[in-house]
């Protein structure tokens, strides 16, 4: 296959004998110094069958939005290869994020206590640029940039909320209140617009019901036990 895009947990690539398109789905993850952050813009090391858990994990809840009636890129996948079967999509460089308490970058940039709850969730949407550190940006920005068409912006947020309402109803039934997370968003050629990229807690920041935040793995074998799949 051709890799079309080299990401920091996935790569994408096309079979160049069908134009089928796969995210193949790493062992990396997010964070500095060994210590794991899904916020995180670098790659922070890597857990040895990390990637197949993640595309288990996004298989079960691309399934969930479907079946809630939110579109996703997703089609198939091979667990064991780490592929997943996605529709073509163009997926602009945007980062959507929904928060239920502030926490992370939130904190630091505005000096915030962590923990404070938001009623209703508070959304905002960065510029997937590692150089610039993700900057926010507006509605307005993002049409004059190109990036986005008249619309889309207030559409992306509207799939984001949505997400939010079914991933934090199921998280819940595990035992896990959802803190905040992050989506991407692609449209085809007509327009309709698409959850994109993956679901696992490489995208999310969760708390468990002793008052702790999980790391990505330890939240994946959580998930893993509890969905027995």
């Amino acid at each position: 296959m051709k890799t079309l895009y080299t990401g920091k947990t996935k790569n994408v690539l096309l079979d160049e004998e069908n134009g089928i398109v796969h995210l193949l789905f790493k062992d990396d993850m997010t964070g500095e110094n060994g210590n794991f952050d899904p916020g995180s813009n670098t790659v922070g090391g890597s857990v040895a069958g990390k990637g197949k858990i993640g595309l288990a994990l996004s298989k079960y809840f691309f399934e969930l939005m479907e079946k809630n009636n939110i579109p996703t890129h997703y089609i198939a996948a091979d667990v064991e290869k780490g592929l997943m079967q996605v529709r073509q999509l163009t997926v602009p460089k945007l980062e959507f994020v929904l928060r239920y308490f502030t926490a992370g970058s939130m904190c630091r940039r505005f000096t915030l206590e962590e923990g404070i709850p938001f009623d209703p969730p508070y959304t905002e949407v960065t510029l997937k640029d590692d150089a610039q550190g993700d900057p926010l940006i507006s509605e307005r920005l993002c049409i004059m940039k190109g990036i986005l068409k008249e619309g889309q912006y207030n559409e992306a947020l509207g799939i984001l909320v949505r997400v939010g309402e079914v991933l934090k109803k199921e998280l819940s039934s595990m035992g896990l209140t959802l803190i905040d997370f992050k989506i991407e968003v692609g449209y085809d050629e007509t327009g309709k617009m698409y959850i994109a990229d993956e679901i696992t807690p490489d995208i999310w920041r969760v708390r468990d019901e002793n008052g702790n935040i999980p790391n990505q793995i330890d939240c994946a074998k959580l998930l893993l036990t509890k969905m027995n799949i």
